[in-house]
């Protein structure tokens, strides 16, 4: 058994573990173990792909980029800034190393988008990701070999902002998403095959300039929901599961200190628009999850997408405070020299029971002419493992405006 192999085993058995033993304290307010301590209960969706920051820039802010100034990865975190861009049309490339602390080399993610500026109101954005997950070796239950395959997921995006007036914008965006993780695999009977789908993606922004110093100022306020969209699954099974639909407040502030020095400050707040699990209640489905209606499968994933994004607010088990644990923290700060030179630093926070992500970044930023460089490192600041640990992140970016001339292709 390849080692990839031996990594998804472990994860699946430990899940079942957790799922098997791990029950509802009235008492606590939270999902048990056995032990009777409070133990995570985070909340999962189909296709976590969408959900990976692409560029270098963000990586280095702690994964935050709802405030931060446009540039031409904003469609993946707020497409209203856009209508904001100051040059005619950039392009920006990155590839991000994943799982490389455990040796692998051929597993990645490569991201591609851009902008070009329609006028003095208007933005258009693309994007394309791509996740390879390198070659697999297949085995039944038994140990026996069933095939090889190369999972790997895409998705394309395009969107449109523009500006209401001066302070203010809107953003709209479409994309489709492919999964095709184990294609021809059959899993209790039922053949595996790849998960497609349409999500839609919807922000706006408001920008002031208060002029506190006498350098010029910048205060921004953002709020973006991604990946509204289709619930999929890889099988002809019923019962679909959710996507990453999620719900992004940002705020952020720059403040230049001098003609050359300036340096931006960014927050953003994060919480996934899907159902909260409830492991071991009973009457519960195979899966171990909460099923009132007795029909075998668990209630949270049975509601539909506009249902879900509602109840999501308010069906923790442990109701407000277990809502509020749902909430990620992104905060970051950036600074640039002359706007050439630019030194990031980031710290990303989950609570313990929500997923536990917790890590600090820094990077720096270069531009030359029409050419820009990014790079970023990802540092753990507790014992959970994350698949960037350690990694450094790569991206490029492209004044297309400059090379065109006279802001045209």
């Amino acid at each position: 058994m390849s080692l990839k192999n031996t990594i998804a085993t472990t994860i699946v058995l430990f899940l079942l573990t957790v799922v098997a033993n791990a029950q509802w304290d009235e008492n606590q307010k939270c999902v048990v173990d056995i032990n009777g301590q409070c133990t995570p209960n985070p909340v999962n969706t189909a296709l976590p792909f969408l959900s990976i920051i692409p560029d270098a820039r963000g990586g280095a802010l702690g994964d935050a980029g709802l405030t931060t100034s446009p540039d031409a990865a904003s469609i993946y975190y707020n497409a209203s800034k856009l209508a904001f861009v100051e040059k005619d049309a950039e392009l920006t490339a990155t590839y991000t190393p994943w799982l490389r602390n455990l040796g692998l080399t051929d597993v990645y993610v490569a991201y591609l988008s851009g902008y070009k500026k329609i006028d003095d109101l208007s933005a258009f954005g693309f994007n394309l990701g791509y996740f390879s997950l390198g070659q697999i070796s297949f085995t039944d239950i038994n140990g026996n070999g069933t095939g090889t395959g190369m999972p790997r997921e895409f998705n394309v995006g395009v969107a449109y902002s523009r500006k209401l007036n001066q302070k203010f914008s809107v953003g709209v965006g479409g994309k489709f998403f492919y999964s095709n993780l184990a294609n021809g695999q059959a899993v209790n009977g039922l053949i595996i095959s790849a998960a497609t789908g349409f999500a839609a993606d919807i922000s706006m922004t408001y920008n002031s300039n208060p002029d506190l110093n006498g350098a010029g100022s910048n205060f921004s306020a953002a709020m973006a929901i991604s990946n509204l969209g289709s619930k999929v699954s890889y099988t002809n099974a019923t019962t679909r599961e959710a996507i990453p639909t999620r719900l992004g407040i940002g705020l952020g502030y720059q403040i230049n200190l001098d003609e050359y020095n300036s340096i931006q400050f960014v927050l953003d707040l994060k919480k996934l628009l899907v159902p909260t699990p409830i492991p071991n209640v009973e009457p519960f489905s195979s899966d171990g999850t909460y099923d009132g209606d007795n029909n075998g499968e668990p209630d949270y994933r049975e509601g539909s997408t506009f249902s879900n994004i509602f109840s999501s607010f308010s069906d923790a088990p442990g109701g407000f405070s277990e809502e509020l644990k749902e909430w990620s923290t992104s905060f970051g700060v950036e600074y640039w020299y002359d706007n050439q030179f630019a030194v990031r630093t980031g710290y990303f926070r989950e609570h313990p029971l929500k997923g536990d992500r917790q890590f600090i970044t820094i990077g720096v930023g270069l531009k030359y002419n029409v050419f820009g460089f990014d790079i970023s490192y990802l540092a753990p600041t507790n014992t959970q493992r994350n698949p960037l640990d350690n990694t450094l992140r790569f991206g490029f970016t492209f004044d297309l405006g400059v090379v065109g001339g006279n802001g045209s292709f």
